[in-house]
């Protein structure tokens, strides 16, 4: 699947807006897509009162309970760190991050570990799932919903908005991608 020097991990984020820094990251769920049992799931304190309605019940995660329950952002950033050192080890392996509109989960993993950690373990290697569809297919942006995706490559499943659940579905359909990629580019041979 990936390069023996690349390890895929699909990453899902929860948070409390649109955007890093006025908004919060809750929280953070990924997993290796070539075994996505092995994950880790985090959530976050948040760090201010700053949301939108809309965030809040897409992910259903209450700023007050977090504000108990949840990791100091410094730490969780932290133990995400060492779960990815420990799943690609840097003299092995190098991280990829892969998500369902990387964009969105991009900014804010790449802001909260710039913030905390000062640095991100995934540099600046990202790949969205949709613009990978979209070039593999040629089909247009809209088409890449998981509307159309779900039913094609998950049965119908849709994201349940838990982001390691997330992560996890988002993992299956990148293997899916990346297999019927492959079968194409040999056929094209």
């Amino acid at each position: 699947m990936a390069a023996p020097s690349e390890t895929f991990i699909s990453v899902d984020v929860e948070s409390a807006g649109p955007y890093p820094g006025r908004y919060s990251l809750l929280s953070i769920g990924a997993c290796l897509v070539t075994n996505p049992e092995q994950g880790i799931y985090l959530e976050l304190k948040p760090i201010n009162r700053e949301s939108t309605d809309s965030s809040l019940q897409v992910s259903q995660l209450s700023l007050e309970t977090l504000k108990k329950t949840g990791k100091k952002p410094a730490d969780a950033m932290k133990q995400f760190a060492d779960w990815l050192h420990q799943v690609a080890p840097s003299s092995k392996s190098r991280p990829v991050m892969v998500a369902f509109n990387a964009p969105y989960d991009w900014a804010f993993i790449d802001h909260y570990f710039q913030e905390y950690l000062g640095e991100n373990p995934f540099g600046h290697a990202a790949i969205d799932i949709k613009a990978f569809y979209m070039g593999m297919v040629g089909c247009a942006w809209e088409e890449t919903s998981m509307i159309y995706l779900s039913p094609r490559f998950l049965k119908g499943q849709q994201l349940p908005h838990n982001a390691l659940a997330d992560a996890r579905l988002q993992a299956d359909l990148f293997r899916k991608l990346l297999a019927q990629s492959r079968r194409e580019k040999v056929k094209g041979k």
